[in-house]
């Protein structure tokens, strides 16, 4: 029973590699596929997979994180004991903020004790995947585990980006390493790893045994680091639940849709790489799963729309090609292609952008280039700027991560 089940999502990191689209605002805030925010994805899948007890547990930049919640979220009936409480650090048992994972869920165990679940599911708010936890929660049950905790196969050579899970060939976990150059493989796949996801279902009163017990070390208060290895050691029941080989039931998949779809976009690039996944007559994640609804918050727009361009007699027609063009844009006479913009986005005459994410309000000038770049909110290109062509160039005025990928700051007046 969806009652007997307590989730809690972590928003509260910096997320400092995600920087300086996170320099105004919490990663979970930060926003994705022109119309949503990382967190949306969380969250439609907790009220998909009929899970309506949610604490989201905020620490940094918090303002448009607690703005969106507040108006996009409020669909919850406290009659039938539906909630999204959204908690901030409140030094509740000592005087330090969230100092970990682990410590975040340990500041908040009187409201575990309150709710009495039988199960507590944590989760964390800056991952882009649709998944339903109810069946991990029934995986976790019919073993009788202490823990259980997501994982996708993901490859050997990136398990240097990710938290790393030793398995047996019965599913139980040995082992957890943090970004590991030689990482354990899973067995019979030695190209292959279990990544974590960041997705945990404890037995309450384990839980609030192993983080009573974690507080008192001088720890990272981190589950992978300092929780799951613990448990390990004590020989309890921890278990691995393959994201990757199960289906969600009943799923009807699009052309291209991938059921085990999961992104940490913990970086520039994997943020730009995700949105673009969303692209293309066969997208890699698919947002058009009516099956698996991904809902969110959005302001009245008029609709979007293409205007042509015929001053000068150089007419020139206003066009977007395997892109997301969210309600309120405007591309007159300009080219998108490969591309997402957000609402209220505004595309001039002569202008061109590929392979690039414009948020909400962004003006592009005419006769302007751009590609492979972010350019975040209320920014407006001037005529005839060139982006994303010239590294050298780019580098004396705009953050260029080193695959090239250029980011243009919130709110930045250029010249």
């Amino acid at each position: 029973m969806s009652s007997k089940v307590l989730t809690f999502i972590l928003a509260g990191g910096k997320g400092e590699r995600l920087h300086p689209l996170t320099k105004d605002r919490a990663k979970p805030a930060v926003p994705f596929g022109g119309i949503y925010r990382i967190i949306d994805f969380t969250l439609s899948n907790c009220i998909n997979s009929g899970l309506r007890r949610i604490h989201v547990l905020i620490q940094y930049k918090s303002i448009s994180l607690q703005r969106h919640l507040r108006i996009g979220w409020n669909v919850f009936n406290s009659d039938l004991g539906e909630f999204i409480d959204v908690i901030p650090a409140q030094q509740r048992v000592g005087s330090d903020w969230y100092r970990g994972t682990a410590d975040a869920i340990y500041q908040n165990i009187y409201t575990i004790e309150q709710e009495k679940a039988d199960d507590v599911l944590i989760l964390a708010g800056d991952h882009v995947y649709k998944m339903n936890y109810y069946k991990m929660i029934d995986y976790h049950r019919q073993l009788g585990a202490d823990l259980t905790v997501g994982v996708c196969e993901m490859e050997k050579d990136k398990s240097s980006q990710l938290g790393v899970l030793e398995v047996d060939d019965k599913g139980r976990v040995l082992g957890f390493e943090e970004k590991p150059d030689k990482p354990k493989t899973i067995p019979k796949k030695s190209d292959k790893i279990y990544a974590s996801m960041g997705i945990y279902v404890f037995n309450r009163r384990v839980l609030a045994e192993e983080l009573i017990e974690d507080c008192a070390k001088n720890t990272d208060h981190d589950f992978g680091k300092n929780i799951i290895p613990q448990m390990i050691k004590k020989a309890k029941l921890v278990y691995a639940y393959n994201f990757s080989s199960i289906k969600r039931e009943g799923e009807q998949c699009l052309a291209g849709e991938s059921a085990n779809y999961w992104r940490d976009i913990g970086t520039i690039d994997a943020y730009h790489e995700a949105n673009m996944d969303l692209l293309g007559p066969e997208p890699i994640f698919n947002l058009y799963d009516r099956e698996w609804p991904i809902r969110t918050y959005q302001e009245q727009f008029p609709p979007a729309r293409t205007v042509h361009s015929g001053e000068e007699t150089k007419e020139r027609i206003g066009l977007f090609l395997d892109s997301l063009v969210s309600s309120g844009c405007v591309i007159s006479g300009g080219k998108v292609q490969r591309s997402i913009l957000s609402p209220n986005v505004r595309i001039n005459s002569f202008s061109e952008v590929y392979d690039s994410i414009l948020m909400e309000g962004v003006d592009v000038g005419r006769h302007a280039k751009i590609k492979r770049a972010i350019i975040d909110k209320e920014v407006k290109l001037p005529q005839g700027i060139i982006i994303g062509y010239d590294p050298l160039e780019d580098k004396k005025r705009f953050h260029v991560t080193d695959s090239g990928i250029v980011v243009v700051g919130k709110g930045t007046e250029i010249r």
